[in-house]
């Protein structure tokens, strides 16, 4: 009899993938609202009905919430965010758009290395390890974090060849 071992096999993770995504996005679908996100900042679009204006909203941005809805109506989002945001970078306007009308929130990341699971922690979760981040150039980077990521790679090409890491071989210097 042939062992089985518990992890699955590339086909069957492939199929267990392609349902947790096909899951979440269900869940997703349902939210009314969508969203998108940089590893800076998240972005949502509430689609509303065209004769509403600014007037007949009432949007909050806190530091660690939102609240999007229309006046005496139930709210459309009303949460605790799953991380601070910078409530001076972080904005919503109303557009007019071909279906009717769409508020559209900027909510600006305090810490811009993390991804959101979710909007607002009642909401369903994504699984951010799946994200796949735009790429970016080293001239995208500030030059502190633009310095990092050079010696990272630095360090990391030394290693492959075998050879010392800028930080051993700073050592090295400083025993002779």
């Amino acid at each position: 009899m042939a062992e089985r071992s518990d992890s699955p096999s590339p086909e069957e993770r492939k199929r267990l993938d392609a349902e947790a995504k096909a899951k979440e996005e269900a869940e997703q679908a349902t939210l009314p609202y969508k969203w998108t996100q940089t590893i800076k900042d998240v972005d949502v679009v509430v689609p509303i009905a065209g004769n509403y204006k600014g007037r007949d909203l009432d949007v909050k941005l806190s530091k660690q919430a939102l609240k999007v809805s229309i006046k005496g109506q139930e709210p459309i989002i009303d949460g605790q965010l799953p991380h601070t945001i910078h409530v001076d970078e972080s904005t919503w306007t109303l557009e007019t758009v071909p279906s009717g009308k769409e508020i559209a929130i900027h909510l600006d990341k305090v810490n811009q290395m993390e991804w959101w699971p979710h909007v607002v922690t009642s909401a369903p979760k994504i699984d951010t390890s799946k994200i796949t981040p735009e790429d970016s150039k080293l001239g995208d980077l500030d030059g502190e974090t633009r310095s990092m990521v050079e010696k990272m790679m630095f360090d990391q090409r030394q290693k492959e060849m075998g050879k010392p890491t800028s930080d051993e071989q700073k050592k090295m210097d400083i025993l002779k």
